[in-house]
């Protein structure tokens, strides 16, 4: 399980610019569902992917599911090569997406984004309508089960982002 604070702390320390999306951001939006991991859409700029390798290193990214003993180099350059990756780390599991069905890359989602304060720290979370839009056009059966707490929510007064 996901150490959510402090992986939230590590990224936010090490100057990542990033969005919440995935289960957490349902939670934040008052889902009941529990999720174990973080699922982060990161900006794709050199800079940041900079910034993202650093904050990670110490705490060994590695490819989830991927056989213990596969070569795996966490840097810059893997990040660059790559788009999206599902890594286990010392924090937990953490998804980094370079882009999102139904959404895109990050510059396209933060219209569509709202701030959360999260132990007294600020972040950027996706706004429920565009992560009920970005789940529909996932369509996995687990989000599509989502979806429908996330529209009473929705119907119950919840966030209307930019759409």
């Amino acid at each position: 399980m996901i150490d959510l604070e402090r992986a939230l702390h590590e990224l936010h320390r090490g100057g990542v610019e990033f969005i919440i999306v995935g289960g957490v951001a349902a939670t934040i939006h008052g889902a009941t569902r529990v999720t174990q991991d973080l699922d982060i859409v990161y900006a794709r700029t050199p800079e940041n992917i900079d910034r993202l390798a650093t904050a990670l290193a110490p705490h060994r990214p590695y490819l989830r599911g991927a056989p213990p003993g596969l070569p795996f180099r966490w840097d810059a350059e893997t990040i660059g090569r790559g788009l999206n990756f599902t890594l286990t780390t010392a924090l937990g599991d953490l998804d980094l997406l370079g882009e999102i069905v139904g959404g895109g890359g990050y510059a396209d989602l933060l219209p569509h984004c709202q701030s959360v304060t999260v132990s007294g720290v600020e972040y950027r979370c996706l706004g429920l309508e565009r992560l009920i839009h970005v789940k529909r056009a996932a369509g996995r059966p687990r989000d599509l089960e989502a979806i429908a707490e996330l529209e009473a929510l929705r119907e119950q007064g919840g966030d209307q982002d930019a759409g």
